[in-house]
């Protein structure tokens, strides 16, 4: 069971959070051109992806628990990572992206800080990434 609820969980991650990244780090430079279809497309995808990203942690935690590792350091690091993620999306970047998208005359004064909210929202899951693989500490053998 712990195969297959990691299975999911890494399937769930690259497929919902991997688009999310990506649009959201295009996003910017489609505002500071003023390509209104492509900038609401990609505001789009990101409010959509983020949305079926809820599923990641969901099968994460099912993974950890199977896994016996609910207590460790690196989990519960990655945890309040993936909360700080999700926190800098729904409150910084996808409201910073409505907000451009609602007057796109002004995108190039603020898309400089939608682009470096979005630096921090990749660079976590980044990170959370990373200590998913490396498992700092970890003596499971997974």
């Amino acid at each position: 069971m712990t195969k297959f609820l990691l299975s999911i969980h890494v399937l769930v991650a690259i497929l919902a959070i991997g688009p999310v990244t990506v649009a959201a780090s295009m996003f910017p430079a489609a505002a500071r051109r003023g390509d209104a279809v492509v900038a609401r497309n990609l505001h789009r995808i990101c409010q959509v992806y983020a949305a079926l990203g809820i599923a990641v942690p969901v099968f994460g935690l099912a993974t950890a628990s199977s896994m016996h590792v609910l207590g460790d350091t690196w989990l519960i690091v990655s945890i309040v990572l993936t909360a700080i993620a999700a926190a800098v999306l729904v409150l910084l970047v996808l409201p910073r992206q409505s907000a451009i998208l609602a007057d796109l005359g002004t995108a190039p004064a603020v898309a400089g800080r939608l682009a470096m909210q979005t630096g921090m929202f990749n660079l976590l899951w980044a990170t959370v990434t990373v200590l998913m693989i490396v498992r700092p500490g970890s003596t499971t053998g997974a």
